[in-house]
């Protein structure tokens, strides 16, 4: 797929990409009392992304579901004892969700909620990729599809990626990485390893302008940049902290800084603000010279999660996920590998505290 293509496929989708209409107070204290009442009724259990509503993401944490990113997401439904999850979210974590729990119902708002790295990295091109680079390692991003998963040897997410890519490195191993590129090449510089890059990127972290973001920085001198592994290059250097949804939140709450400013989607705005109510947090620019603005701080599928439709698909059932067998199995294979390695990850971070 060249970038031409890839730009016209994204934005296809995003002509589909309709967010919810907007609701009063009294309709929304009617769906949200509804939502509680049925996820009951039906044995189901709520899991919302960082990046989705924060109406949702409340919901979630009220009706004893989570907020968490796409891996937790899926841990979370795999422990918990509901025989249905529904997932706020995009696609790929509905996904990664059914493969985690096979034996569950997984349901999603909206099954058209998908994503740009996900778009951008078609399986059977992909397939093709790999073939025509056989010695390589296959290492992709969470954020790709249960068939692109499933020709993968390892899957990582940004908060683990650079320690499995050093890992691989110091085994001599050769990575072909798919699909974001900034990530990709964030993860090259940081471990030296040798990485063939697929060239994909998110229509969110890419809008992110290094020259709005000097003149923000110059109006909040003492504020930290806090930005995600996805954006370009120029913005990543500028940053206190490069890292994950959940390091991102965990910095804000740990950094002596009383201002942040945020390169990554305002969604995550809302559990900042929880759990560190006393900080200052600034959205990163996406304006500017060359500015698109696509999605300006937001995923436009994130932002298809309403409550209407939660309340539609917990009621009839209809969004359900499902993954092919053969594909399934294939997909957990390089998953559960990334699940052992972050456990051992986190024993000797326990031990070494």
């Amino acid at each position: 797929m060249t970038k031409v293509e890839d730009r016209i496929l994204v934005q296809e989708h995003l002509a589909h990409a309709a967010e919810p209409k907007p609701l009063s107070a009294d309709e929304k204290a009617r769906l949200e009392s509804r939502i509680k009442a049925v996820l009951k009724e039906k044995d189901a259990v709520l899991v919302a992304h960082y990046y989705t509503d924060p109406d949702i993401q409340r919901l979630a944490e009220e009706t004893g579901g989570c907020v968490a990113d796409s891996l937790e997401m899926a841990r979370f439904g795999n422990q918990h004892p509901a025989s249905t999850v529904v997932v706020a979210g995009v696609r790929f974590m509905g996904e990664t969700a059914k493969i985690l729990n096979p034996e569950k119902r997984v349901l999603m708002p909206t099954l058209e909620a998908t994503c740009s790295l996900d778009i951008g990295c078609p399986a059977d091109e992909f397939q093709a990729f790999c073939d025509e680079h056989s010695d390589r390692t296959v290492v992709v991003y969470a954020n790709t599809s249960a068939a692109v998963k499933a020709r993968a040897d390892w899957v990582v997410t940004s908060s683990c990626a650079q320690a499995i890519v050093e890992d691989l490195d110091s085994r001599g191993e050769k990575i072909l990485w798919a699909p974001d590129k900034h990530l990709g090449h964030y993860v090259q510089k940081t471990t030296g390893a040798d990485m063939l890059l697929w060239d994909g990127s998110c229509i969110v972290h890419e809008e992110f302008k290094h020259r709005g973001l000097e003149d923000l920085k110059a109006l909040y001198p003492n504020a930290a940049v806090l930005v995600h592994p996805e954006s370009p290059d120029a913005v990543v250097e500028m940053a206190d902290v490069i890292g994950s949804t959940s390091q991102l939140i965990h910095a804000v709450q740990t950094l002596p800084n009383q201002e942040f400013i945020v390169a990554t989607d305002n969604g995550i705005f809302y559990k900042m603000q929880q759990l560190a109510p006393n900080k200052t947090l600034i959205e990163a620019p996406t304006a500017g010279n060359g500015a698109t603005c696509r999605s300006c701080a937001q995923c436009p599928w994130m932002a298809m999660n309403g409550l209407e439709n939660l309340l539609s698909v917990i009621e009839k059932g209809d969004q359900e996920v499902l993954v092919d067998a053969e594909i399934r199995e294939a997909a957990l294979k390089p998953l559960r590998r990334m699940l052992d390695f972050t456990a051992g990850m986190n024993l000797k971070a326990a031990g070494n505290a």
